[in-house]
């Protein structure tokens, strides 16, 4: 069973460390930044107050990184996806605000279909100048739909 708590500085090489993973595996991503600017990235987005880790007893398993209505961050680690870890992550901000909105990249396929099946829509598409990577993204936004 998981947890979600706020992350602490403690918990800034293992964000990084997931976040690096995601890079590792990803062969259309370019590694832009190394590990160690990973971690410290992490350590930037722990120390803003924006990282809420999911845990369990051994270790942490995914994060997500948020200002306000803005995602900038939903990593799972590697051995944990599938799992829901994602989807209870992104649940805990859509309880806390009433839109939210975040960019992934147009060739990240698995994280729009993610994104889609929890209601968000995609609502820009960009060449990828606007981001260090280069890459073609994609904001999308979520709203609440009234009760």
């Amino acid at each position: 069973m998981t947890v979600l708590r706020p992350a602490n500085p403690l918990d800034a090489g293992r964000v990084g460390a997931i976040l690096s993973a995601w890079i590792d595996e990803t062969p259309w991503m370019p590694r832009v930044h190394t590990r160690a600017e990973d971690i410290a990235f992490a350590d930037m987005m722990v120390d803003r107050g924006w990282v809420t880790v999911s845990e369990t007893a051994e270790d942490v398993l995914g994060f997500i990184a948020r200002d306000g209505d803005d995602i900038h961050a939903l990593y799972i680690d590697p051995e944990a996806r599938g799992q829901g870890i994602g989807s209870v992550l992104l649940a805990s901000a859509m309880e806390h605000e009433d839109h939210l909105t975040l960019w992934t990249f147009q060739a990240n396929t698995r994280a729009q279909a993610f994104y889609e099946r929890h209601g968000f829509a995609p609502v820009e598409h960009t060449d990828g100048s606007g981001n260090d990577e280069g890459l073609p993204d994609i904001r999308y936004h979520w709203q609440r739909t009234p009760s």
